[in-house]
């Protein structure tokens, strides 16, 4: 078994490669539109509430692409559905650059349906090519989406005008284009056995995946963390232009703070794994993330901001790639492939807490009231992740 393990590995040593580079850029693609929106904001003259617009489109696109990427990952395979995704990604991307509203909106929902495709796909993919260590290659593997999502704002304000993005949308598009060329011919020789093996694992169980109470807490818990983040990242800058009355730095700032922050948690998620079991480094997290919380509503300088957007990065670092591997070891290997509405949950979630931040901002014509929507997001996680464990030790899963 661990020979085969290894021969697993070894063939698999580039192509693994190329989707730590494939998420990488899929890291910068979605937070993109928290960066960009000020810029689309001013050339279109749009207000907070049709700003929202922009977030549901690339959600319901994400929705759009996960359900997509349930029905034919069966019959194309992992790398089928992420070469799909990236084609949707690159054409996206350059879309962008019109200046008719409904085109841009159009760009966001193909922009989010690539991402509906690939993150969900790699991640199982992931999975499959380290069922031993799940929990450590996807922390390894979000490792770089987060380096992906830490570079996106200086990249944005580097390659970008006050009114165009169209430097940074061709060398993105160019990118996610070439990595799936180089994904096309990555030598994957064993590729065959080893879904089809996959699926004989579990495949009774995994049927019933979706009859159980733990499933589904675990896509409520998923659906608010990614409505959690997606509300972070997608307007976390405008926040912290409204605070300071200015534009943001090219350089540090509140939304550099958190995706670093994000990283070097992920960083040492492997070290932390070593000492706490899963549960107890998500509810540690989910702990650390409230405080950070607490301190962006407080904030009425750049250095309070600044903190609290560090200490919800980083506390924030590990809770979707654990949680995402606590499904898979609960419900064993077949699980990969019906981890659908989990990630569902994710979409209808970061559509659902971007907007509801944009509506109750544009109510009370003050964003740090929206803002509060993501306190309540951390207590709600909290709660459910001590329900969760309560439960899991009841049925002793």
């Amino acid at each position: 078994m661990l020979s085969n393990q290894a021969h697993v590995e070894k063939n698999f040593t580039f192509l693994k490669f190329l989707l730590y580079c494939g998420f990488f850029i899929i890291g910068i693609l979605t937070v993109l539109i928290g960066q960009i929106l000020p810029i689309l904001a001013a050339r279109l003259s749009l207000d907070d509430r049709q700003a929202t617009y922009f977030f549901i489109a690339q959600f319901f696109g994400s929705l759009g692409g996960v359900l997509i990427s349930g029905l034919i990952v069966r019959r194309i395979g992992f790398v089928g559905v992420i070469l799909i995704g990236f084609c949707l990604l690159a054409s996206g991307i350059l879309i962008l650059n019109s200046s008719v509203w409904i085109f841009c909106l159009s760009a966001f929902f193909i922009n989010g349906a690539g991402i509906g495709l690939t993150i969900p796909a790699i991640n199982m993919l992931t999975v499959e090519l380290n069922p031993q260590k799940s929990s450590r290659a996807l922390n390894i593997l979000n490792f770089f989406w987060g380096a992906g999502a830490i570079v996106c704002k200086p990249f944005v304000d580097f390659f970008s005008t006050p009114t165009s993005i169209f430097a940074p949308s061709v060398i993105l598009s160019v990118s996610i284009a070439a990595v799936g060329s180089a994904i096309v011919f990555a030598p994957r020789s064993g590729e065959q056995k080893l879904f089809s093996d996959s699926d004989k694992v579990n495949t009774e169980f995994s049927v019933s995946i979706w009859t159980t109470q733990t499933a589904w807490l675990i896509a409520i818990f998923s659906f608010v963390h990614v409505g959690f983040e997606s509300g972070v990242y997608g307007w976390i800058t405008t926040y912290e232009q409204r605070l300071l009355g200015q534009e943001v730095s090219a350089g540090l700032s509140a939304a550099f703070a958190f995706f670093f922050f994000l990283v070097i948690g992920r960083a040492l998620a492997g070290v932390y794994l070593r000492f706490l079991k899963e549960d107890t480094l998500l509810l540690l997290s989910l702990s650390v993330s409230t405080i950070g919380v607490v301190l962006v509503l407080l904030a009425r300088d750049f250095q309070l901001l600044l903190l609290g957007a560090s200490i919800i990065g980083f506390g924030a670092s590990t809770v979707f790639a654990t949680n995402t591997s606590r499904f898979t070891q609960i419900f064993g290997a077949g699980a990969t492939r019906r981890a659908t509405p989990l990630f569902v949950a994710g979409s209808l979630g970061g559509a659902f807490t971007t907007w509801l931040i944009g509506y109750v901002s544009s109510n009370y014509n003050d964003l740090r009231y929206g803002m509060f929507v993501l306190l309540a997001s951390c207590l709600i996680l909290i709660a459910l992740q001590i329900f969760l464990i309560l439960n899991r030790r009841k049925n002793q899963i």
